[in-house]
């Protein structure tokens, strides 16, 4: 019988849950040492010069990297002159155009990139294939749980330098002081609990790494319904339902400046384990948000419609996409450590979004407005009727922009 990804993942989970251990190799514990060599590599890879970030050119390993996160950071990447190679399925395009492409950019893209096509949840395999490669540094793009880490570790042992892992700040504890920083307790209920456990093996293990905690990431080619579901209701000239007195403190991060700031830590002593929150430099009010999007997209103020989510039963569908509470996070240590600083205001990302995806026709999911009826008809007395410039406007696809 043939498992899906899911079960495969959830069987490889459960076998491996109780007991998450690496061995602390000579290398592994000799990271401050490696970190510190100022020489040029001695690996076969690449010439010793240094790419345009002062880091010398890098064999990399990036587990993911065929959607957004990793779509930009593997084309930064290879950008600096880094050598990357994805680990995937192999069920999606390795080469992905990304909005910014020119045809010579994407053409040398395709070039450049390479490819292991194998399962992440099948450990053997993992190690096996990656042992006999010379991978330097691991990007870990898509790692939900510690087990999953384990054999990348173990694949890479005698080469690695670095291991970059993609966190979440999820993983925080509920605070009466805000924003999180790093130093702040996390919460071992979270549903990113996963995340923290593999922090956790990272640190015991003796590896160099760094974790990187976004809060809410957007922009082009978004698979998450952060921007996207607010420009779904503005397009269809809808008033837009907010949870609560619409003045919950929430953060959003451009994806391209997380990639940035992925790309800063490679190599930098001073990422050497630590972890970064990354996100907007500024905070943002649910209200604010709806606003902000309706800027970008050119339209006017929606009408905001607040309401209380305890007097609704909405089943499994999700009436906004952002969680009910104050969640936001401090960038002070990675803007101080990393030399870097988010590019990107609020209203000037969620354009950049806007024009390279969705206001070309663009979108990952289709807009549900289940929810939204019923809290406006509770609200208002009647249902929702579009506007007849809204009714008439021509259908939205969801194929490739390109």
């Amino acid at each position: 019988m043939q498992l899906n990804a899911s079960t495969r993942r959830a069987s490889a989970i459960k076998a491996g849950s109780r007991r998450v251990q690496v061995k602390v190799s000579a290398r592994f514990s000799n990271w401050r040492e490696q970190a510190e060599r100022s020489a040029p590599s001695t690996s076969s890879y690449g010439s010793s010069s240094k790419s345009s970030s002062g880091v010398e050119p890098k064999k990399i390993l990036m587990m993911g990297g065929t959607r957004f996160i990793g779509l930009y950071l593997a084309r930064d990447l290879i950008a600096q002159g880094h050598d990357v190679t994805l680990f995937t399925r192999g069920k999606k395009k390795v080469a992905y155009e990304i909005p910014e492409d020119t045809p010579s950019s994407f053409a040398e893209y395709s070039r450049k990139i390479k490819h292991i096509q194998g399962d992440r949840m099948d450990f053997p395999e993992v190690e096996r294939k990656l042992a006999r490669e010379g991978f330097q540094v691991v990007y870990d793009i898509n790692g939900r749980e510690a087990v999953e880490v384990e054999p990348v570790l173990k694949g890479t042992k005698s080469t690695l330098e670095q291991y970059i892992y993609c966190s979440s700040a999820g993983v925080y504890l509920k605070n009466d002081m805000m924003p999180h920083r790093e130093e702040d307790a996390v919460d071992p209920k979270s549903r990113h609990k996963g995340k923290l456990d593999t922090e956790e093996l990272l640190r015991k293990s003796g590896v160099n790494f760094t974790s990187i905690r976004p809060v809410y990431i957007y922009g082009p080619l978004n698979y998450n319904p952060v921007e996207e579901w607010f420009f779904h209701r503005l397009k269809a000239g809808r008033p837009i339902p907010v949870p609560g007195s619409g003045q919950q403190v929430t953060q959003l991060g451009h994806v391209k400046d997380l990639s940035t700031a992925f790309v800063k830590v490679l190599g930098n002593k001073k990422a050497a384990r630590q972890v970064y929150n990354i996100s907007g430099e500024r905070f943002v009010t649910f209200d604010g948000i709806a606003k902000a999007c309706a800027k970008a997209m050119g339209v006017p103020e929606p009408e905001l419609i607040h309401y209380n989510a305890k007097e609704f039963d909405f089943g499994k569908d999700k009436a906004f996409p952002m969680r009910d509470q104050h969640f936001f996070a401090s960038v002070d240590k990675a803007m101080a450590d990393l030399d870097w600083t988010p590019e990107f205001g609020l209203v000037d990302g969620l354009r950049d979004s806007y024009k390279k995806d969705f206001g070309r026709g663009t979108f990952r999911k289709e807009p549900n407005f289940k929810c939204d009826d019923m809290i406006i008809e509770a609200k208002k007395g009647s249902s929702f009727s579009a506007p007849k410039a809204a009714a008439a406007s021509a259908p939205i696809s969801r194929s490739s922009w390109r």
